[in-house]
């Protein structure tokens, strides 16, 4: 017992050893952080990226209302003319309306598709333009970390002082402007 109680005893010195000289030779602001979702927001690149996308949303959504009211329009028709109508002309209208239905249903999920999948193809590149903008600005800098504080709390806490995120938007938002 005595043996192993001296081995933890060493083990534990030796990591208070290193801790020590660690933090004798790591300079405070070698370790800094940027808020990502303060990032993000104030990045000219992901505001142009959303309105982009807002632009293209609004199309996608004005004709799925189009379609939606052909449907409607269909239905009320129906309803109206339906009582005059021979079975066969009503067996027709049905198929027409269900025909039409199909074809809002199908662009709906098209379009639900399409707005996810450039939703992330556009936060991909945003994401990548900062990711790119981040390790060269910690480069410049010879910052050796710079740490991402998340709405999740990656970062439990920073003091103020290491908080890069002011600089890098700058940084940022001049080079997407081309300043």
């Amino acid at each position: 017992m005595k043996g192993r109680g001296q081995l933890f005893f060493n083990i534990f010195i030796l990591i208070a050893v290193i801790g020590a000289f660690a933090y004798r030779h790591l300079d405070k602001k070698d370790i800094v952080y940027v808020d990502s979702a303060k990032l993000l927001n104030g990045y000219q690149g992901m505001i142009d990226a959303r309105g982009a996308y807002q632009k293209k949303a609004t199309t996608w959504k004005a004709n799925i209302d189009t379609l939606s009211v052909e449907v409607q329009d269909a239905i009320k028709r129906y309803e109206k003319e339906s009582i005059g109508m021979s079975k066969k002309e009503k067996e027709l209208s049905q198929e027409l309306i269900r025909t039409k239905q199909k074809q809002l249903m199908d662009y709906q999920r098209a379009m639900n598709e399409k707005a996810a999948q450039e939703d992330s193809e556009m936060t991909s590149q945003v994401i990548e333009q900062v990711n790119a903008h981040i390790t060269k600005f910690g480069q410049e800098n010879g910052y050796q970390i710079i740490m991402a504080a998340t709405e999740y709390g990656n970062v439990a806490y920073a003091d103020e002082s290491l908080d890069m995120t002011d600089k890098v938007l700058e940084g940022l938002n001049n080079s997407y402007t081309g300043q």
